[in-house]
């Protein structure tokens, strides 16, 4: 496979590696941009994880709770521009869109377009997404939308940076008070500033886990010094490895941000909080959306998703 100038150009951005590297590494992996990653942090050219890569589309996040605060969901509407994502009427639209999901029973999007819209039965939520292109002036994308829901407890959300980010905190609990709203707005501040992967490690899928230490592995092999210590303390060096990037990717393993020691972890400050209002308090699962987040870069990407829902 011919290895072009962009192929090079993206991992270079994935990756943060040089560019003969990157180059190395595709024509090594036969142009696998997956594999390529791994092939460089096998090689200690590259982070620990791939790059999210640039965000490729504008808009933004909204969130929608019901009045019992047990059911909500989180939506990601697109516009070409930072302007439009701006736009008073954009705005209103994507918190109608939201408001629209928290009730739909759609399991995704190609359903959810084919509900009527709430506010005028007379269309459906695709015909209304086409009237508002037309309004706008600009291509326009509902991407997607995740729902959450606890009878034993609440759901709350935060959104930040003008609707960048959107946090939903899934909490079980048997009290419900200003101090647990507190804490689970906190607690989604804190997903949505440092962003996890994962709830707690028991999430964390096993293949996932074996695939890191085959790449530390990998790493220490290839350090000259490294690979010279006996396999039980290369075993140690690499358990430890990946018990501290647990602690990155997991939301109850990472030390709290508001943490006045710098050291206290989320799950240490969910006993103090559950102490302290006298009944358990478990932080279930959370749903963090960021705007463009998993597009390609390329614009023709987000162009073809777009047209793709407006059926043009």
């Amino acid at each position: 496979m011919a290895i072009t100038a962009s192929m090079v150009k993206e991992l270079r951005e994935m990756t943060g590696a040089g560019m003969m590297d990157c180059k190395k590494a595709l024509t090594a992996t036969e142009g696998d941009m997956d594999k390529a990653v791994d092939f460089l942090r096998e090689k200690g050219l590259a982070g620990a994880q791939k790059k999210a890569g640039r965000i490729a589309a504008e808009g933004i996040v909204a969130t929608c709770i019901s009045e019992d605060e047990k059911h909500a969901v989180v939506v990601e509407v697109n516009a070409e521009t930072d302007f439009v994502a701006k736009n008073e009427k954009f705005q209103t639209y994507v918190a109608e869109v939201a408001a629209q999901a928290v009730n739909t029973q759609a399991e995704d999007i190609e359903g959810f377009m084919a509900e009527k819209w709430a506010l005028d039965p007379s269309m459906t939520v695709k015909e209304k997404l086409s009237s508002m292109i037309s309004i706008i002036g600009e291509n326009m994308n509902i991407r997607r939308f995740a729902k959450v829901s606890e009878e034993n407890g609440i759901v709350v959300s935060y959104i930040h940076a003008g609707g960048k980010i959107g946090v939903l905190v899934d909490v079980e609990t048997d009290v419900v008070n200003d101090a647990i709203k507190e804490m689970a707005k906190n607690v989604a501040m804190q997903a949505a500033a440092l962003k996890p992967q994962y709830t707690t490690r028991a999430e964390v899928d096993a293949d996932y886990i074996s695939r890191e230490k085959e790449i530390l592995l990998a790493q220490i092999m290839n350090d000259p010094k490294e690979s010279q210590k006996p396999e039980k303390v290369i075993n140690g060096m690499i358990e430890g490895r990946i018990s501290k990037e647990l602690k990155e990717v997991c939301l109850v393993d990472q030390v709290y941000v508001k943490a006045e020691d710098g050291k206290q972890t989320v799950a240490k400050y969910l006993d103090e909080v559950s102490k302290a209002v006298g009944c358990t308090v478990k932080v279930k699962r959370f749903v963090r959306f960021e705007t463009g987040e998993g597009l390609e870069k390329k614009q023709e990407d987000f162009a073809a998703e777009v047209a793709a829902q407006a059926g043009m």
